[in-house]
């Protein structure tokens, strides 16, 4: 048997346990592991003297992947941007960043959820987690959005919706573990996300003033504070400028060379929002939630990624990604419709797996074919289909697969910002929340064509890097 057709049986195996309600780790290393066994017996022609020995070299390959992967020092981005979120809750900066943001933009139609949607993307600049942002703004504005009459349903859905923007705002976990499968600079990816990410909080604003406009019960607008209130809720929130053009800085300063690496300015940034939650009153049993949600969700992506990074060693094996990028490339239609099917197949897959799962189980094959679309990892701006080099390709493919990354978890039946939303409140059902983000949809579907159709959104911040 060809090793192609025992990747495809094996994937498709793989794709039933997940649908089968297995976890994603569990079912990706499962069938990495005995498609490894099959390959190496297979080449063995079935000799069953031959059997222990094919499971021995299967052993070692499973052992020795995950370790040399993960022990990577750019993965130790991922709980620290995590830490800085959870800090930075315990700080008080995301009530500040409310309440500045409620003082400057609720006096618009459907003011109050504007204003959670810009602040969730303040936050999501010195938060590294889509859920942690979720939950912390699920506390914060739906309480005052339903003081003053907001719809619930919407309510939740803004919450939800606005919690997806970390995934792209750097400092970014999805971001960094894109960077890490597909080898490319973790510091440009996350310049990267910083214009889509704005964009994204810009026509989610403008879709909440357009619907407020609309429908007059889905939200009133709040007035009634002064120059004077407005000014002086801005220095509580400045902390998290501050640590945004730390990072900023570290990964790329535009005034000469970078001052570290996108590492240490995660850990400068959470050591200066550690002294910022003492200051502001933080006691020893915050702290200890802090560091233990930190280590939750740290270990939560950190057992995807073992168990993913088994299976996709045993893909490079059945040669399945070059036979992929090849049916791709020979496939007559035009690249960016091509591109235009992936990033469907993306939104289809979301609506069953995580968006972490899914990255790390589909870039291994489909980011080669992406590449191979445009001419290669090396290909000229002149001789490329999508009009850009190949690394400049990589990042912008990058930040559109992220992009769908963050649709998937608003996405039922298994979004998993409304279900932390919905675990916050308990006023609220998973499907009061599916139904309130369900105009966020269209919104993100405009932002993906508008990020498709003119990649300089994209690259302009990475090409001065």
């Amino acid at each position: 048997m060809e090793n192609i057709t025992i990747g495809l049986w094996v994937s498709g195996g793989m794709l039933v346990l997940v649908f089968a309600g297995m976890r994603v780790a569990f079912a990706a290393g499962l069938a990495g592991f005995l498609g490894l066994v099959w390959l190496r017996w297979n080449g063995f022609d079935y000799d069953p003297d031959r059997f222990a020995k094919a499971l021995q070299i299967s052993v070692k390959i499973a052992g020795l992947t995950p370790h040399s992967k993960v022990s990577a020092q750019v993965l130790s981005l991922i709980p620290v941007f995590i830490l800085i979120g959870y800090l930075a809750y315990y700080a008080k900066l995301t009530t500040a960043l409310f309440e500045a943001a409620k003082r400057w933009i609720a006096w618009v139609p459907g003011g109050l959820a504007v204003s959670t949607v810009f602040a969730t993307a303040g936050f999501a600049a010195v938060s590294g987690a889509s859920v942690a942002t979720a939950a912390v703004f699920a506390r914060i504005a739906i309480p005052e959005m339903l003081k003053i009459g907001y719809n619930k349903q919407f309510a939740a859905g803004v919450v939800a919706a606005g919690g997806t923007l970390a995934s792209l705002i750097p400092p970014s976990a999805i971001l960094v573990i894109y960077a890490i499968i597909v080898e490319q600079d973790v510091g440009k990816l996350l310049l990267a996300g910083f214009i889509p990410g704005a964009f994204s909080a810009v026509v989610y604003g403008a879709l909440i003033v357009s619907m407020a406009v609309f429908f007059k019960n889905i939200g009133p607008p709040v007035s009634g504070f002064t120059w004077k209130e407005r000014i002086e809720s801005l220095p509580p929130a400045f902390p998290i400028v501050a640590v945004v053009i730390i990072i900023i800085f570290f990964v790329y300063n535009p005034f000469g060379d970078a001052w570290g690496t996108p590492t240490e300015g995660g850990a400068i940034g959470a050591f200066i929002v550690f002294i910022m939650a003492l200051y502001r009153g933080m006691r020893l049993k915050q702290l200890k939630e802090a560091l233990l949600e930190t280590a939750k969700l740290t270990i939560m992506i950190f057992t995807i990624i073992w168990g993913v990074l088994i299976y996709v060693r045993f893909l490079g094996f059945a040669e399945l990604p070059d036979a992929f990028s090849t049916w791709i490339t020979s496939l007559e239609m035009s690249p960016i419709l091509i591109l235009i099917f992936i990033l469907l197949g993306y939104a289809i897959l979301g609506m069953f797996m995580d968006a972490i799962g899914m990255l790390l189980l589909t870039l291994p094959v489909v980011y080669p074919a992406v590449m191979a679309l445009n001419g290669g990892e090396y290909v000229s701006v002149t001789d490329s289909a999508f009009g850009m080099s190949g690394p400049m390709c990589a990042i912008w493919f990058g930040i559109l697969v992220v992009k769908m990354a963050e649709f998937c978890l608003i996405t039922p039946p298994i979004g998993l910002n409304c279900f932390v939303v919905a675990g916050v409140r308990d006023d609220l059902s998973v499907q009061d929340v599916f139904k309130g983000v369900t105009p966020f949809f269209i919104a993100d579907a405009f932002t993906i064509a508008i990020l498709i159709a003119f990649p300089p959104i994209v690259l302009w911040l990475p090409s001065l890097a």
